[in-house]
């Protein structure tokens, strides 16, 4: 990007783009440019970023990020590419421009694959929606008009991973098996193992027994990348924003403190932010101070329990926990995820919660060799057509 004016066409085009869709929930500007501040936003600090927008006829038409994140990389010995914020008309020789952009910026600096949508990390807003296009998004989900899919295939992007939403009722418990009960019953008995929920004074402290988790019981998933302590810094930061105490979990042996399991789910802002179409002022704000009378969902975004603790049944423990505050609150259903398509356990343990599968998200690749293509120079031409009147460009 050149300047704050491309930066501005960057952010706005989404609006543009889907302000007519009753499903998409516009995030808040001023949110958008803090996220992409290079000095706000911990992910620069081990990442290089590349924005690219496309134009014709002097106007923005798509969109893409490319980035590498240094982290990703050396945990694990490899030289993958991502690529992300991806907005674009329903035009396929748009979408190639923005896809050659990313890959040739990507493979001049060593990268052998380019996976993505991901603004910037798998645990942001990633993957193109597949199933549950007539849904709202909930917090960190991205939303995507049907031909975004066809335009990513269209392009020849393979998949490479499928993400899960799971529905759950937690006002109901009929459609539970009777089982998960029975475990969270002897969770403190026979294990040793109390559960407890943070508070706003605790956040910061217990996110860092969050990553304790998170860095152990994660450490094998597709696309996993350990937090840094500014990465937790940040979050917590944001997580600030939309705390709700009886949704914060941590669960620890009682002889030591020591953390076993941890669920952090997140009160669903985006039925405050619709309503705030993206702005604070001159309403906005007094909405979302309002908000909890509004919300009246959430989304399970991390319930995680260490490996060697995973026989004990804490996790029946965190999941009738969650019905249980249900009665106590406005919050009566949610989703959770995302769940990898591969995750086998956890996609059974929401079937015995009585969940079913929403929403599906795909994240895409594509492989090449490291080197083959230069970087596209800024104001490059990457595509073409027939009619010299509508060339389009992807500009850095």
């Amino acid at each position: 990007m050149a300047n704050r004016r491309d930066l501005r066409e960057f952010i706005d085009l989404q609006y543009r783009l889907h302000a007519s869709s009753p499903q998409w929930v516009p995030p808040l500007r001023l949110e958008r440019w803090v996220f992409l501040n290079p000095r706000l936003n911990a992910y620069y600090k081990h990442a290089d970023v590349q924005l690219f927008l496309a134009y014709r006829d002097g106007r923005p038409v798509g969109r893409i990020s490319a980035q590498i994140d240094r982290n990703y990389n050396a945990f694990h010995s490899s030289r993958w590419g991502n690529w992300g914020f991806f907005e674009l008309e329903n035009d396929q020789e748009v979408a190639d421009a923005l896809l050659a952009a990313a890959e040739g910026w990507l493979r001049a600096r060593g990268c052998d694959r380019m996976v993505g949508p991901m603004d910037f990390a798998v645990n942001d807003e990633s993957g193109i929606v597949i199933e549950g296009y007539e849904l709202p998004p909930m917090i960190r989900q991205p939303w995507q008009p049907p031909y975004y899919r066809t335009l990513c295939e269209g392009a020849g992007l393979e998949k490479a991973m499928d993400f899960f939403m799971w529905d759950l009722k937690i006002d109901d418990r009929r459609n539970m098996l009777p089982v998960i009960e029975e475990l969270a019953e002897k969770v403190e008995s026979e294990h040793g193992i109390r559960l407890r929920h943070m508070t706003r004074r605790s956040l910061r402290r217990d996110l860092d027994r969050f990553a304790d988790v998170y860095n152990s019981a994660w450490s094998h998933n597709w696309g996993f990348v350990p937090y840094t302590e500014q990465d937790l810094d940040a979050y917590a930061q944001e997580l600030q924003l939309v705390f709700d105490k009886k949704w914060f979990m941590v669960a620890e042996r009682i002889s030591d403190g020591a953390t076993v399991a941890v669920a952090i789910t997140v009160p669903d802002v985006n039925q405050v932010l619709k309503r705030m179409n993206g702005r604070l002022l001159p309403l906005g704000w007094w909405r979302f101070l309002r908000k909890g009378r509004t919300i009246d969902r959430c989304r399970v975004g991390f319930l995680g329990v260490k490996p060697e603790f995973q026989h004990t049944g804490v996790a029946a423990k965190l999941y009738v926990e969650h019905f249980d505050m249900a009665e106590i609150g406005p919050i009566r259903s949610g989703e959770m995820g995302w769940i990898l398509e591969t995750n086998t356990a956890m996609n059974r343990g929401m079937e015995a919660m009585g969940g079913r599968i929403v929403k599906r998200y795909r994240v895409y690749e594509r492989r090449f060799e490291p080197g083959a293509a230069p970087a596209w120079p800024v104001g490059a031409k990457v595509w073409e057509p027939s009619r010299q009147d509508h060339d389009v460009f992807a500009r850095e």
